[in-house]
């Protein structure tokens, strides 16, 4: 029988060691979320981009479902990822109460708190709902405000509406919007597709009204024109940065350059930037590199 040398030994204790430090440095990588339409892929990469030029390990998960991703974040398998005041609020916290948007704020704030999520400074981009039509039918329709469409579809209904499946079941999505203003499209007159393809489908004349995010890029380059919500329907979805209170507590340097980035979003630039990526085409990477370049929160 052949017994181990010291040496040998102490060889072995070194490699149990090495590898007991790669296991805690992974562990402790940062993981960036993020959802799973433009806009949200090019915060993650912002957010990758940021910490890794400041020394932090970051692991992206960004593509994900925004309930998922919620969950994730609960369950602490995900760090960091940028929110919608309006998500939080009527979504995850189930409150039904119409408040503004520094209340909307101020609500979720106080609530996720309670699960160690941590809101950082809100920017000024509310990436909210809306509901667009071209903007040439819309005028030749004399339709601008939801109540016109809410007319115009009760009188005629012959308006096809193109809706991502999660607006048309959420809580405040389509029953209630329709409820709100006193009309209802119709089953038939519904059409449910992915996000990205409500834009192509309103341009192509698929459909005649498209839910739409106020911030995408894609509603000015394609003309379209979005129906003012008269009657103040939609919450505000002001965007925002969130992390997880540990994570935090850890590095709490992460709130000073993420608040840095929210400083310089309004509802223009995170339009300027979605159009580059699903207009231009240009890259998600690209863009982010260029947009933390040009306003000098990295060298």
């Amino acid at each position: 029988m052949t017994y181990p040398t010291f040496k040998s030994l102490l060889a072995g204790a070194a490699m149990l060691a090495t590898a007991t430090i790669g296991t805690g440095a992974m562990a402790e990588a940062i993981v960036v979320g993020g959802k799973n339409f433009t806009e949200q892929q090019l915060l993650s990469e912002i957010t990758v981009q940021l910490l890794a030029a400041n020394g932090l390990e970051v692991d992206n998960r960004s593509g994900m479902g925004s309930a998922a991703l919620r969950t994730a974040m609960e369950s602490g398998q995900v760090d960091v990822y940028w929110e919608y005041t309006g998500t939080s609020l009527i979504t995850y916290n189930k409150i039904e109460e119409k408040l503004d948007a520094d209340a909307t704020y101020a609500k979720v704030k106080e609530l996720d708190a309670e699960k160690e999520i941590v809101w950082l400074d809100a920017s000024k981009a509310n990436n909210t709902y809306a509901l667009a039509m071209r903007r040439a039918d819309a005028e030749e329709k004399g339709i601008a405000t939801l109540s016109d469409l809410a007319a115009r579809v009760t009188e005629a209904g012959d308006l096809k509406l193109g809706s991502n499946a999660e607006f048309y079941a959420r809580p405040d999505g389509l029953k209630p919007l329709e409820e709100a203003y006193g009309f209802e499209f119709g089953r038939d007159n519904v059409v449910r597709m992915d996000s990205g393809l409500v834009y192509q489908a309103l341009k192509d004349g698929q459909v005649d009204v498209g839910l739409v995010f106020a911030t995408d890029g894609r509603i000015p380059a394609f003309d379209f024109v979005t129906l003012a919500d008269d009657k103040g329907y939609f919450p505000a979805y002001a965007l925002a940065p969130v992390v997880r209170a540990p994570i935090l507590e850890a590095h709490p340097e992460i709130g000073e350059l993420l608040n840095a980035v929210s400083a310089k979003l309004d509802d223009q630039v995170m339009s300027s930037l979605n159009a580059r990526v699903d207009v231009d085409k240009e890259t998600i990477e690209a863009v982010a590199t260029s947009f933390l370049t040009e306003n000098g929160l990295v060298n």
